[in-house]
């Protein structure tokens, strides 16, 4: 009898032991201390609020933002007191998450987070700004800080809310619906809104009954961003979205590619040539599985461009020796909540720390042997994180060289771009107001294609670094038909190159010849670059592919002179920090590209090369060697 009751005693406990484990696992327990705490404690959440009188049995909620945890009012506001609806409805909001209402709904839960993302370059468009107002004349630096929202009607500004303004966090979403290629801004929501297919029809049901018929299925509010979320502003400018996915933007029209194979139309009819996608991308990964809330919401400060605000590197994953790791008791609030909704398994295992700013990414974690593993956000999928290749890890001579300037396969490129001001555009959209005005800048551009990046320095306090770029501003624009000045006294023309993070990264890396005796990744440009040898003397020859632009007498395509001593230009970026190679530089390369006109890439002379130096080979020349410059 006794062991009957003692096996009994010992079941009961087991089935309390479970139970409270499976409790906490889906309450707050297993989360660090404070990742609930709630810093507006005049909050109360409630599910008897009248608005669950009309609307019952709605679904399709995520499980942090369930009304019968949170209430309704805590999103859309309103009385939650009155039964009827006019009363109910007062001071409603319909799409809360924008940013002119963030404070009083997502931001009465989510303060730390909504000050970041009001700080962030997403929402200011500050290094945009900064570079337009710098080319037009109308400031003389390009690390000014500005924001989209307090733009006037200056010859900068008015290009900006003409062309440029549409894409920040601040525009408003006034519709329903999900986020889609054609969505701009519309602040949380941006990223946060997603549609299930039952929420999506319902809402049609909803629309076509003239607002009659209630949704059954409401949108979710939840960190499951996916690659669409992006995709509608950064599908423009660098046009990193489309890069990712293997799209290069074209001047075609849609007629003209129809039932042709090898191009893609996007929802705005923008036509895309099919290329090669980034290799993380045919693997099943999201932009958010790199790009994680600490650098997508900001971190709170304001940057001067986006590489600044940047902090991931492909070493972080791609380490040479061990990566930087954090356990997860130091995980910080953020972090530690998208480990939890992401229902996460991995406490008793290391994270990966990004080196620059320290911030986890949760998404991974490294065991007990040190190897590393990636979970997809998409799938939860797992990828082994391996560490650099051999080469990566012996090469001293490439080691200011940025790991996209190698493994990126391709870039946009855009040049022969005319800005004019039409002063009779009956119908022109001032995308900042969201109105319509008189008078509008218009944009005329020769060529899109694509081609692999040029190289430029990136020389400041941290170090000098090679990194891919692509022909930013090869523009004129003609001030005269905005401000009625003669045209030769206001024709602006620039020649300015921009840093490029292409995300068309490959496994495998560009051939030495592609960088060293290439034209265009030198910065001179498309065309043939030969070299000539004769008397035992080596000579580089170039003949450029474009015409000469009447303004600089450069290639049109061109960053820089071929081995001139003097820039036409002195402003040839849009970044302070960044430049083109000088000739001393140009020499050292073409230096090695006389090189390889005899010797492989695999070749014992260019293995050493990478291991000792060029100084020391060139130590060892002989008498066949027949070398370009003094």
């Amino acid at each position: 009898m006794k062991s009957k009751i003692y096996s009994k005693a010992i079941f009961a406990l087991v089935f309390l032991i479970i139970a409270l484990l499976f409790f906490a696992r889906n309450t707050q327990w297993f989360a660090p201390k404070g990742i609930y705490e709630n810093k507006n404690e005049d909050i109360s959440y409630t599910s008897d609020e009248s608005c669950l009188q009309c609307h019952q049995n709605t679904k399709g909620y995520s499980e942090y933002h369930n009304p019968e945890s949170i209430g309704c009012a805590s999103c859309h506001l309103g009385n939650i007191l009155s039964n009827d609806k006019d009363e109910a409805h007062k001071g409603m909001v319909l799409i809360p998450g924008n940013l002119s209402n963030a404070k009083e709904t997502c931001g009465k839960c989510h303060a730390d987070e909504l000050h970041k993302v009001e700080n962030s370059l997403m929402t200011t468009n500050s290094g945009i700004v900064a570079v337009d107002r710098f080319v037009f004349g109308e400031a003389d630096s390009l690390d000014y800080h500005y924001h989209i929202k307090d733009l006037k009607h200056s010859a900068s500004d008015k290009h900006l809310r003409d062309l440029c303004a549409n894409c920040h966090l601040g525009a408003e979403k006034v519709t329903y619906g999900e986020i889609n290629q054609l969505s701009r801004g519309g602040g949380c929501n941006a990223c946060h809104l997603n549609y299930s297919e039952k929420a999506k029809e319902d809402l049609q049901k909803y629309i076509t009954s003239n607002k009659n018929e209630f949704p059954k299925f409401h949108p979710s509010t939840d960190i499951f961003v996916n690659d669409t979320h992006c995709f509608g502003c950064h599908s423009r400018s660098s046009r990193i979205s489309t890069n990712y996915i293997g799209l290069q933007e074209t001047l075609l029209d849609e007629v003209e590619v129809k039932d042709s194979l090898g191009y893609t139309v996007l929802d705005d009819k923008r036509v895309y040539k099919n290329l090669q996608p980034d290799v993380h991308h045919t693997k099943g990964l999201l932009c958010i599985d790199c790009h994680s809330s600490h650098e997508v919401m900001g971190d709170g400060k304001s940057y001067s461009h986006e590489e600044q605000a940047v902090k991931i590197q492909c070493a972080d994953c791609h380490f040479r020796d061990k990566p930087n790791t954090i356990p997860y008791d130091s995980l910080d609030q953020e972090s530690s909540l998208v480990f939890l909704h992401r229902d996460y398994q991995h406490q008793d295992n290391e994270m990966i720390a990004v080196k620059k700013s320290g911030h986890p990414l949760v998404n991974t974690f490294v065991d007990s042997i040190g190897d590393a593993y990636l979970i997809s956000k998409k799938d939860g999928g797992l990828h082994s994180l391996n560490p650099q290749s051999d080469i990566c890890s012996r090469d001293n001579v490439h080691k200011n060289v940025s790991c996209s300037t190698c493994h990126s396969s391709w870039t946009s490129r855009c040049i022969g771009c005319h800005n004019e001001f039409d002063s009779l555009e009956p119908r022109a959209y001032d995308l900042l107001d969201k109105r319509y005005v008189k008078g509008q800048w218009k944009e005329y551009v020769a060529e899109f294609s694509s081609s692999l990046p040029a190289m430029g320095v990136r020389e400041n306090k941290e170090g000098k670094v090679i990194e891919p770029a692509v022909p930013g501003m090869i523009m004129t624009i003609d001030m005269s038909s905005f401000s009625n000045k003669s045209e030769d006294e206001v024709m602006k023309f620039h020649r300015l190159y921009a840093p490029n993070s292409p995300h068309t990264t490959t496994k495998e890396v560009r051939d030495c010849k592609s960088c060293h005796s290439n034209p265009a990744a030198l910065g001179y440009g498309k065309g043939v670059l030969e070299y000539e040898m004769k008397d035992k003397k080596g000579k580089w020859v170039f003949t450029p592919e474009y015409a000469l632009n009447s303004h600089d007498n450069l290639p049109e395509d061109a960053w820089i002179p071929f081995l001139e001593t003097v820039y036409i230009n002195k402003n040839n970026s849009t970044r302070h920090d960044f430049r083109p190679f000088t000739v001393e530089e140009q020499k050292r390369m073409l230096l090695v590209g006389a090189c390889l006109q005899c010797h492989e890439d695999a070749s014992e002379t260019i293995r050493q090369t990478l291991e000792f130096g060029l100084d020391l080979v060139l130590n060892n020349i002989t008498s066949d060697c027949f070398l370009p410059f003094d």
